[in-house]
C-alpha cells in the first residue's frame, strides 16, 4: 500500500541554523510504509518518548511538550514515561549528555557518537537507530549537551512537523498530517554564534501589563507566572536562552517569587536591564522612606544590604549579573560629593558587587556571568578611564534608536570577558516614542549587528522588545541571527520576510509578500508612524504630541501622495491575501501583516490628509470639508482595528495593542471647515508651484525635458457648491491634455505631457494652456528643453539634471575601484530609494582606499551643492570616525561625516528621518557628462541617496526622486 510520507529532511532538522527561508520544510514525498524513515506517528501507531527523571527539569517539561505538538500535527499524542526499560516497537528518546540512562547505553555500545557536541555550548544531535535496544526497532534519540541544547535539539523536530515557535504567541495554525516520519539522519548542531541571547520586555505600562493583568496573572494584576511560562517556552523555541523581565513599577520580577522558578524550569537564563544592578530592581523595590538615598557614597550600606540579599536568594539559579549602578530606574547616577569622582564611584560599586557575587556563588569570579553596559552618561563616565575588571561583558548599547554608539577598541578586543550589544526595536523617550508598531528594517538590524559581531560583540545580544507584540518578526529575525549569523547575509535579506511569511500562509502569496514588507519597511524607515505628527516634545511618557504640518510636500514631486498611494497598495494587497486565506490562518496573518500594514497607513493617512484638508482651506477648495471628515474616519479607524485586534480568538489579546487609560490619548489631527459660496468658482494648481500658503498668481510648470520625458499635473479644483465646468486648450500641438473638459463637485487632475516627435527643437520653447471655468481664465506656462542634438541615446539610463537638479540611487554605480581587501556593498531593502551603497565593511582598516563612480549628465554649469543622504551612523570607536569622500571630476575631495553629539539637535534630527544629511559645494565648469565619485574613508559608511543641486531643489522631506535619463 502506497501512503504519504512527510518527510523532514536534514535542511528541515537544521531549522535553527538554516536559512529562514526553510522555515517549515514539509516535502511531500509517495514511498513504502516504514521505508527509510522514523515513525513518529503512522497509522495510527505512534513512538513513546522517553525522558530521565534524573535529568533537569526542562527536559521532562520540553518531553511533554514535544507530545502535545505531536498531537497538534496528527491528533494522537504519545505516551510520555520516564521508564529507562523500552519495551515498544518505536521510541524518542530525549536527554542530555550524562543525565539519560538510555544515552548512556547507546553511547556505551558505540550506536552513537556524541564527541562532536561533548563539553559544548548548547548543542544538540538528533540522530535515527536502529535495533537499539532489545524489543525496540528503531529510536528517534535527540541528545544535548547540556540541558538547553536537549531542548533545542526537540523544539528542532517540533518547528520541522509544523509546530512554529509562533504558535502561540502570533496564533500561526498548525497544518494537521495524519502521519509523520523523520528521516534516517545523524545530525550535529554547531555551538550558536552569540553565547547569551535574548529580550527585554520593556515600556510594559502600554501593553503588555495591562493585558496580562486581565487575561493572564488576574490574581496578581501584574506580569507573572503564566505570562513568563509563556514567554520562556517562546525563548526555548527560538532558541534564545536569556530574559530580562519587565522592571517598570509595580511589575518586579522578584516580587513574585514563582516567576524565577518557571524560568528556571525553562532553563531560561535571567538578566537584567542596565539600570537594575545584580537583578535587583530599584523602580519598584527600592523606598526612598525605608531605604533612604540611592545615593551609593551616602548610603552603601543600604544598597549593598539590598544587593546582598537579591543575590543570596537567586543565585542558586542561572544568571547574567548586571555591574555597576545608575539612579532609580532610567536616571544618572545620582551627584557625588566633593571630593570623589563618578570613575572612582562607579569602580568601588563593581567591587563591592563583585564581593557579593563571591559570598554566595562558589565559583571563580571570572566564571560568573557579569555585564556592564555603559548606556547613556555611563559611557561617560567609562571613557573617562574607568578600570573595569578584565572578566567582565562589555554591553556596548546603540543610541535607542538603532545606531550601536560605539564597538570595542583594538585593546578592548583583547578582554576576557568579551563583548555585546543591547539594541532596540522600541523605545520609550526623546526625541519621540516608538512603542506601537515594529518598522526597524532587517536590513538595518543586520547592519548594525553583523558589524558588532564582526568587533568581536558576540557574548550577549539583548533586544528591546517592549511590550513583545506586534515585534514579532524583529525578534524572529534577532534570534534566528544570534542563532546563525552566517546564515543571513546581504543578500538574502530580501528574501527573509518573505520566506518566513511565506512559509506560515503559503507560498503563492511571496511575491506579494515580499512587496507588501519591502515597502512597509522603506516607508517606516522613512518616518515611523509614531512620528507623523511631526512636533513632539518628549518630556515624559505623559508627553503629548502638537500636530503640525510634515515635511513631507504635496506641491513638490507628488512626494505626499506618492506616500499616501504606497501605503494605500500594500494595505490593498495584505487585505487580499488575508480575504483569500483559510479563517484559521486570518488572526496570526492579522497580527503579523494585516494590523501593522493597516494602522500605518492609517496613521500616515490621518495626518497627511489632514494637512492636505488645512492646505486646501487656505485655497477654498469645495473638497476641503470631506478630508476633514476623512481625517475622523482615518482616527476611528485606527481604534476600530485596535479594538478588532483586542477581539481576536475571544479576546485573548485584549488590551495589549491598547493605550491604558493613565496615558494620552490618541489625539486627532487638526482639521478646518470652510463656508463655500453657492455658485462654483475655479482655482488652479500645478506640479512644482510654491503654494504652500494658499494662492498662487503665476502658475508655471515644470520643465519638460528631452532627457527624462517627465509628465506634471494640473489640478483643477471647485471653490463652489454647485458643480465646476471647465474647459483646457493649449496654443501648441505637441502639448498633450490628459483631459480638456470637465465637470467636477470638487476637483480633476490633468497631466500634461509632450508628443516628442511634435516637440520643436530648442532649449527654451515656450507654451502656454488656458483653463476656463465660471466666467474665468487662468493660463499656465509652459517651457520646453529639446537642444539640437541631444545626445539622448547616450544619455539614456543614466542620471541627468532635470529642473535644475541630478538625483542619483548610490546602490547604481558605473564602476567600482576596491582597493586594499575593502569591499564596496549593495545594501538590499535599506534606504529612501530602496537599496542603499555601503563603503566598506567597518572590520576594514584600510582609509581612502575603495570608491564607486557614477557618471552624470547637466545641462547647466556653475556652483552646484551636492546633498549626500548618510545612515546616521557613530564611530567604530575613538580610534575611527565617520567620513566619507565626495568629488566631482577632478576637484579636490571633500569630506563629510555622519558624527553627531547624542541628543544634540542634529543627533535627534537624524534619527527621526534616519539619515544624516551633509551638504558639500562643487563647481562644474561647463555641461555635459561628468562624474561623482564616493570615496570610503572610515569603512562601513552607508550612502542613501546623492543628489546634485544647481538651483533648483524643492523643499520636500526626502528629495527628489533619481533623475534617470530615458
Amino acid at each position: 500500500m502506497k501512503m504519504k510520507l512527510y518527510w523532514v529532511g536534514l535542511l528541515g532538522l537544521a531549522l535553527g541554523m538554516s536559512f529562514p527561508g526553510s522555515a517549515q520544510i514539509r516535502v511531500e514525498n509517495k514511498v513504502q510504509k516504514g521505508e527509510n524513515a522514523f515513525p513518529l506517528v503512522a497509522e495510527k501507531h505512534i513512538s513513546t518518548i522517553y525522558y530521565d527523571q534524573a535529568d533537569a527539569e526542562v527536559v521532562a517539561k520540553v518531553a511533554h511538550l514535544f507530545a502535545k505538538d505531536i498531537s497538534s500535527v496528527s491528533g494522537e499524542e504519545p505516551t510520555v514515561t520516564s521508564s529507562s526499560n523500552p519495551t515498544v516497537k518505536t521510541v524518542v528518546i530525549i536527554g542530555t549528555l550524562g543525565e539519560n540512562k538510555l544515552i548512556d547505553k547507546l553511547i556505551s555500545s558505540k550506536k552513537i557518537n556524541v564527541d562532536s557536541i561533548r563539553g559544548g555550548w548548547e548543542q544538540f544531535i538528533i540522530k535515527v537507530i536502529k535495533n537499539p535496544f532489545p524489543k525496540v526497532s528503531q529510536a528517534l534519540v535527540i541528545v544535548g549537551s547540556d540541558r538547553r541544547g536537549t531542548a533545542y535539539g526537540t523544539f528542532t523536530i517540533s518547528k520541522a512537523i509544523g509546530v512554529s515557535p509562533w504558535y502561540w504567541w502570533a496564533d500561526v495554525p498548525v497544518k494537521k498530517q495524519k502521519n509523520i516520519y523523520i528521516p534516517n539522519i545523524d545530525y550535529s548542531s554547531k555551538e550558536p554564534s552569540v553565547k547569551f541571547r535574548g529580550i527585554f520586555i520593556n515600556d510594559e505600562d502600554w501593553g503588555m501589563r495591562p493585558w496580562a493583568s486581565k487575561n493572564m496573572d488576574p490574581n496578581i494584576k501584574s506580569i507573572g507566572p503564566n505570562t513568563y511560562a509563556r514567554i520562556c517556552e517562546l525563548l526555548l523555541r527560538l532558541k534564545a536562552n536569556t530574559l530580562a523581565p519587565a522592571m517598570h513599577p509595580p511589575t518586579a520580577f522578584n516580587k513574585y517569587p514563582k516567576n524565577k522558578l518557571v524560568a528556571d524550569s525553562f532553563a531560561i537564563i535571567m538578566s537584567s536591564s542596565h539600570t537594575e544592578p545584580l537583578l535587583f530592581n530599584n523602580a519598584s523595590e527600592w523606598s526612598h522612606k525605608m531605604n533612604g538615598d540611592w545615593n551609593y557614597v551616602t548610603n552603601k550600606d543600604g544598597i549593598l544590604s539590598v544587593l546582598d540579599k537579591r543575590v543570596r536568594e537567586n543565585s542558586p539559579y542561572e544568571n547574567i549579573y548586571t555591574m555597576g549602578l545608575r539612579g532609580i530606574h532610567d536616571s544618572p547616577m545620582a551627584d557625588v560629593p566633593k571630593g570623589y569622582s563618578k570613575v572612582n564611584v562607579l569602580e568601588s560599586v563593581i567591587r563591592d558587587e563583585r564581593g557579593i557575587l563571591e559570598k554566595y556563588i562558589k565559583k571563580p569570579i571570572d566564571s560568573i556571568p557579569q555585564i556592564f553596559v555603559p548606556y547613556k552618561e555611563v559611557l561617560n563616565i567609562y571613557e573617562q578611564g574607568m578600570k573595569l575588571p578584565d572578566d567582565i561583558t562589555l554591553v556596548w548599547p546603540d543610541d535607542n534608536f538603532g545606531y550601536i554608539k560605539r564597538l570595542s577598541d583594538s585593546k578592548e578586543e583583547e578582554r576576557s570577558g568579551g563583548a555585546g550589544v543591547y539594541y532596540h526595536i522600541s523605545y520609550l523617550g526623546e526625541p519621540n516614542d516608538y512603542l506601537w508598531i515594529n518598522t526597524t528594517p532587517p536590513a538595518l538590524i543586520y547592519e548594525e549587528m553583523h558589524k558588532a559581531y564582526e568587533t568581536g560583540a558576540k557574548r550577549y545580544w539583548l533586544l528591546n522588545v517592549g511590550d513583545l507584540k506586534p515585534g514579532e518578526l524583529g525578534i524572529q529575525f534577532f534570534m534566528d541571527m544570534a542563532w546563525n549569523i552566517n546564515k543571513i547575509n546581504y543578500d538574502n535579506i530580501p528574501d527573509y520576510e518573505s520566506s518566513f511569511l511565506a512559509s506560515i500562509f503559503g507560498e503563492k502569496y511571496k511575491n506579494d509578500l515580499a512587496d507588501i514588507m519591502h515597502n512597509y519597511y522603506r516607508l517606516g524607515f522613512e518616518r515611523k508612524p509614531e512620528y507623523m505628527g511631526w512636533d513632539f516634545d518628549w518630556k515624559s511618557m505623559f508627553s503629548e504630541e502638537h500636530i503640525i504640518n510634515t515635511d513631507f510636500s504635496f506641491q513638490n514631486y507628488n512626494e505626499a501622495q506618492n506616500r499616501l498611494n504606497e501605503y494605500d497598495a500594500i494595505s490593498a494587497q495584505a487585505k487580499g491575501i488575508m480575504e483569500d486565506l483559510p479563517k484559521e490562518y486570518v488572526p496570526a496573518f492579522y497580527e503579523l501583516v494585516y494590523y501593522p500594514v493597516k494602522g500605518a497607513d492609517l496613521m500616515n493617512k490621518k495626518m497627511l490628509v489632514a494637512q492636505k484638508n488645512r492646505w486646501y482651506a487656505r485655497q477654498g477648495r469645495s473638497l476641503t470639508n470631506q478630508l476633514s471628515k476623512d481625517v475622523t474616519i482615518y482616527h476611528d479607524s485606527i481604534a476600530l482595528i485596535t479594538k478588532h485586534y483586542n477581539g481576536l480568538l475571544n479576546g485573548k489579546w485584549n488590551g495589549i495593542m491598547t493605550a491604558p487609560d493613565q496615558l494620552p490619548k490618541p489625539q486627532t489631527a487638526p482639521t478646518e471647515q470652510i463656508n463655500l459660496p453657492e455658485s462654483a468658482a475655479m482655482g488652479i494648481f500645478v506640479s512644482g508651484e510654491d503654494g504652500i500658503n494658499g494662492f498662487s498668481s503665476y502658475h508655471i510648470l515644470p520643465r519638460f525635458s528631452i532627457f527624462t520625458k517627465g509628465r506634471y499635473k494640473i489640478e483643477v479644483y471647485n471653490k463652489g457648491k454647485q458643480a465646476l465646468s471647465w474647459s483646457a486648450t493649449t496654443n501648441s500641438n505637441w502639448l498633450q491634455l490628459s483631459k480638456t473638459e470637465g465637470n467636477t463637485g470638487t476637483q480633476d487632475d490633468i497631466w500634461v505631457s509632450v508628443d516628442w516627435s511634435k516637440a520643436p527643437i530648442g532649449s527654451d520653447i515656450k507654451a502656454s494652456i488656458q483653463i476656463t471655468g465660471a466666467n474665468k481664465t487662468e493660463l499656465v506656462y509652459v517651457s520646453l528643453f529639446n537642444p539640437k542634438n541631444a545626445p539622448v541615446k547616450e544619455v539614456k539610463g543614466m542620471p541627468v539634471e532635470d529642473n535644475g537638479v541630478v538625483s542619483i540611487d548610490p546602490s547604481k554605480f558605473n564602476r567600482k575601484t576596491e582597493k586594499q581587501g575593502v569591499k564596496v556593498q549593495v545594501v538590499k531593502q535599506l534606504g529612501y530609494n530602496g537599496n542603499s551603497l555601503q563603503l566598506g565593511d567597518v572590520t576594514d582598516h584600510a582609509w581612502n582606499s575603495s570608491s564607486t563612480e557614477y557618471d552624470f549628465y547637466t545641462t547647466d554649469a556653475g556652483s552646484v551643492t551636492v546633498y549626500t543622504y548618510a545612515l546616521p551612523v557613530f564611530a567604530r570607536n575613538k580610534e575611527h570616525e565617520t567620513r566619507y569622500g565626495i568629488k566631482i571630476d577632478d576637484s579636490y575631495t571633500h569630506w563629510a561625516t555622519t558624527a553627531s553629539d547624542e541628543y544634540s539637535f542634529s543627533w535627534k534630527s537624524n534619527v527621526i528621518r534616519n539619515a544624516a544629511i551633509n551638504t558639500t559645494t562643487f563647481s562644474i565648469d561647463k555641461p555635459g557628462k561628468h562624474i561623482l565619485k564616493l570615496i570610503a574613508g572610515d569603512p562601513g559608511m552607508v550612502i542613501q541617496k546623492i543628489v546634485i543641486d544647481f538651483g533648483g531643489m524643492k523643499r520636500s522631506y526626502l528629495g527628489p526622486e533619481p533623475t534617470i535619463g530615458k
